[in-house]
């Protein structure tokens, strides 16, 4: 058994020049496709460094432009030469001027002899085919195409979207399923000389002018038609990212190169230096026939495109932002956020800080600026206290406070009177948990006294503030943990509310605490009746009494709860 190796050469011939007497020394002919945009002089330059060689043959030059018959033309008429200028080649192994030998040829030479009937391509029904990028399957054999896709886009998408108004389809040839895969194949010269000299040769050559990217269709469609024995897989390793394109090797990927057992990789770098010298030198020490094995490294792809599509959780480069449809955790860990919480106790965020142990700020997003815990200037990661900065980009605020206090709970306060762009993030995220004390934004106007007319106003504003954030808080798209209580509800059973916003779904061993004081409410009901007789109907409190007496800790009988 003989190998003969087609290559198709458009750039980095000094690389390619290394491959090739690689392949020479491993006893297998060489014929070479030029791309034709070569200039003349590069081409005589690359064909005068084989002169005398007469394993090495060049074939006539086609124009090889990505996605058109050029590269099914260059293949043929490359095929031709080999199987004529060497009649004891027995399999032709396709290749490109970036692909790397990765084991010894006479490895590749031993396992196909043990094969000796078997054609090694990536053949599948379009039916079958999850792979394919651009939206187009069955629509690349039943439509025209013939303008480039990457130099006149534009007529290339306006003639696509004719032909289906016009309900425009062309008739496949007779005898023909369409089929795809790797462009990159192993064929048997029966095979060959099967599909190169079928009589219906040149109404398959026609139809497949006219099809999108029919190097992963021409071939693969035809050898169904003739071959023997099929082994639908490539004996190249080639991998490709979310958009379709290939992935490139470089030299940091030597041992995972290593690991798949492949014959043959590409795209390889044509600078990378290590990897040419490793691979180019391997002798074989034995005929080792196992087969390539490059299921070893694709789960190593498959998170390799998991994270460039969504990236990691909670980190945002300025290079990418993911898509929102791809988003599951924006924030790189679980927070609280409490609301309501503060405006009823004294010393809460001191008292929630010892209970839980995490970091407690104040208002985050309070319209004086970023109230960090302990007041600081300048928190985590060179985070700001500066309102403006912060309201820049509230949403990349919290994902980098949340991303630089990695493994810490972070926990702050929020208000209607604060900043509320960042809600529409923190209603997305898995990670939020949002525990808020309906109607208790009153309680600060009440403490604070004033012109029970002025604070009519100001009352309806953030009542229907917190009405609109209840509102999405409860819409079924919310993804945050979300529990809401009105201020009736609380002050009636602090200790199991308390129990429940802290606790509610983890395993605490049970213990005993006192519950931060309430501030004091005597003449609270009288003033939520002063806002109705104004006019204003503060209904978000629930059915709050007006005579209900709550003062402060001090006068009345502490109480301590168990919490489990």
């Amino acid at each position: 058994m003989k190998l003969g190796i087609v290559m198709l050469v458009h750039t980095a011939f000094g690389r390619a020049e290394q491959v090739i007497r690689h392949w020479v020394s491993g006893g297998c002919p060489v014929v070479v496709h030029v791309d034709s945009v070569v200039s003349p002089a590069d081409f005589e330059a690359f064909v005068a460094r084989f002169t005398g060689d007469k394993m090495v043959l060049f074939a006539s030059r086609f124009r090889c432009e990505w996605g058109t018959w050029g590269l099914v033309a260059a293949t043929q008429a490359a095929t031709e030469m080999l199987l004529d200028g060497f009649p004891d080649v027995s399999h032709v192994f396709l290749a490109s001027g970036s692909c790397l030998p990765l084991r010894p040829v006479r490895e590749l030479v031993a396992y196909l002899d043990e094969r000796p009937e078997t054609d090694f391509i990536e053949s599948a029904r379009i039916a079958d085919v999850p792979w394919t990028v651009g939206g187009l399957s069955e629509e690349r054999f039943t439509l025209s195409f013939p303008f480039s896709w990457r130099k006149h886009r534009r007529i290339f998408d306006h003639f696509v979207r004719l032909q289906r108004i016009l309900r425009l389809k062309r008739r496949l040839p007779e005898g023909i399923e369409p089929h795809m895969g790797s462009q990159w194949w192993c064929l048997t010269r029966k095979t060959l000389d099967a599909i190169l000299t079928d009589p219906a040769r040149p109404a398959y050559d026609r139809f497949f002018r006219l099809v999108w990217i029919p190097d992963e269709s021409y071939f693969q469609t035809l050898v169904r038609r003739h071959a023997t024995m099929i082994e639908s897989r490539s004996l190249t390793l080639s991998k490709f990212d979310f958009q379709g394109r290939p992935h490139i090797f470089y030299d940091d990927h030597l041992q995972l190169l290593r690991r798949s057992d492949c014959f043959v990789a590409r795209k390889i770098w044509q600078n990378a230096d290590g990897l040419y010298r490793q691979f180019l030198s391997i002798e074989a020490t034995g005929l080792a026939t196992r087969p390539p094995n490059p299921s070893r490294i694709d789960r190593l792809f498959a998170r390799a495109v998991q994270q460039r599509t969504q990236g990691r959780s909670g980190l945002v480069m300025q290079s990418r932002f993911p898509n929102r449809e791809s988003e599951t955790e924006l924030t790189a860990g679980p927070y609280m956020v409490f609301q309501g919480f503060s405006e009823l106790h004294e010393g809460f965020e001191e008292w929630l800080a010892e209970q839980t142990g995490a970091c407690v700020h104040g208002h985050l997003f309070s319209g004086s600026g970023v109230e960090f815990t302990g007041r600081v200037p300048a928190f985590s990661g060179c985070l700001s206290d500066s309102g403006s900065l912060r309201d820049h980009n509230p949403e990349a605020f919290l994902r980098n406070l949340i991303w630089n206090t990695r493994g810490v709970m972070q926990i702050f306060q929020f208000a209607p009177q604060d900043n509320q762009e960042v809600i529409r993030m923190i209603l997305r995220d898995r990670n939020a948990v949002i525990r808020l004390i309906s109607g208790a934004w009153a309680v600060p106007l009440f403490l604070n006294g004033g012109e029970i007319a002025v604070l009519r106003t100001e009352a309806a504003r953030l009542q229907q503030t917190e009405a609109d954030l209840i509102r999405k808080l409860r819409s079924p798209l919310t993804k945050a943990g979300v529990r809401i209580w009105t201020m009736a509800e609380f002050l009636e059973k602090p200790g199991e509310i308390f129990e429940e916003a802290l606790f509610a779904g983890s395993k605490k061993k049970e213990r005993r605490y006192a519950f931060p004081k309430i501030v004091d409410l005597t003449g609270f009901g009288q003033f939520l009746q002063e806002l109705r007789n104004l006019g204003m109907h503060p209904y978000l409190m629930g059915d709050f009494p007006i005579d209900l007496a709550v003062t402060s800790n001090e006068n009345r009988k502490h109480k301590t709860y168990l919490v489990g």
